[in-house]
């Protein structure tokens, strides 16, 4: 089968085009004929060895898939047939790939390919974020920055369906308006006074929840935004800078900064992962939430996709179709 393959630490465009010969699944592991494999963030670091996990090399990245089960080995739960989609640690970039089966849960049938590829990383994620972290309440007032990203956008869209007003920031008017259609009351962009638009809009009450994205300054002025009680949830760095966090702010308004890793809820909390799982796909099941698939590549596109993913030239999830 057919593979990009990171020999190297580099960049995207430097990543080779190989055949593979896989071996057949052990244990606990399937082999899976891919069907769509969703971008991350956190792929354009692995492959340049920035991102805290680091595969042996070489390896495929990709992270986030959905399709067939082709064989499984003697102790797994699936069968050749079984639909699946997960979270799994490499290997998504390719036509097929071999990996454990508690990395994969089963894709109903009534949801696509496509839909199940982009489920296992954002929607957890702003679940987590939202629930888990931040317990938010109906009524409460949420910013979501990165808004019209993977995770910015499941954030409104949960948000919005748990009874909280949203607000929003993004880099375009494009984005922008995009995050107005999903569940935003208004949105911001970076270099506006969003802070002191916030407070306007909410009577000087400020925000309870912040899901932040991008770090650097704009999770400083977040801090500066929290009403007293307010909780600040850390999701990521996508604006290429780690924020130092004024603690005397979060003191002063009796606030909380959490970290949010959904990928390490199997490992710690494993009594988490389901509950999450099954709502969330209840709620699309329903209709409650709606994936907002940017745009789709070919697999071969890969390099492509990744460099426009980085250059913030996507909006929602992004794909890979083999």
């Amino acid at each position: 089968m057919h593979a990009w393959q990171v020999s190297n630490w580099c960049e995207p465009d430097q990543m080779d085009w190989v055949t593979i010969d896989l071996p057949e699944p052990v244990g606990n592991e399937v082999k899976i004929d891919i069907a769509s494999a969703a971008l991350n963030f956190l792929d354009t670091l692995m492959i340049k060895g920035e991102y805290q996990v680091k595969p042996q090399l070489p390896f495929t990245p990709g992270v986030e898939i959905a399709g067939t089960v082709i064989s499984a080995g003697p102790d797994s739960k699936f069968a050749s047939g079984d639909r699946v989609c997960g979270l799994i640690d490499h290997g998504g970039f390719g036509e097929q790939v071999v990996t454990r089966d508690n990395d994969l849960i089963p894709l109903p049938d009534n949801i696509d390919f496509v839909t199940g590829s982009v489920m296992p990383v954002v929607y957890p994620t702003a679940w987590c974020a939202l629930k888990l972290r931040a317990n938010l309440q109906p009524g409460e007032i949420v910013l979501v920055h990165a808004a019209a990203g993977g995770v910015g956008l499941a954030a409104l869209q949960l948000a919005r369906h748990w009874g909280a007003r949203v607000f929003a920031t993004a880099g375009s008017a494009e984005k922008r308006q995009l995050c107005l259609q999903y569940g935003a009351e208004a949105a911001f962009d970076y270099s506006d006074e969003w802070r002191k638009e916030i407070k306007k809009l909410t009577n000087g009450h400020g925000v309870d929840v912040v899901v932040d994205n991008v770090g650097g300054d704009v999770c400083n002025e977040s801090v500066r935004a929290l009403a007293w009680g307010g909780r600040l949830t850390i999701v990521g760095f996508a604006g290429g800078e780690v924020a130092h966090i004024p603690a005397n702010r979060l003191l002063l308004k009796n606030a909380s900064a959490m970290g949010v890793m959904w990928g390490g809820y199997a490992g710690n909390q494993p009594e988490f992962v389901q509950p999450a799982l099954d709502g969330l796909f209840g709620l699309l099941s329903e209709g409650d939430i709606e994936p907002v698939i940017g745009k789709r590549y070919s697999l071969k596109q890969a390099p492509q996709a990744l460099k426009d993913l980085a250059d913030r030239k996507t909006h929602g999830k992004v794909v890979l179709i083999p």
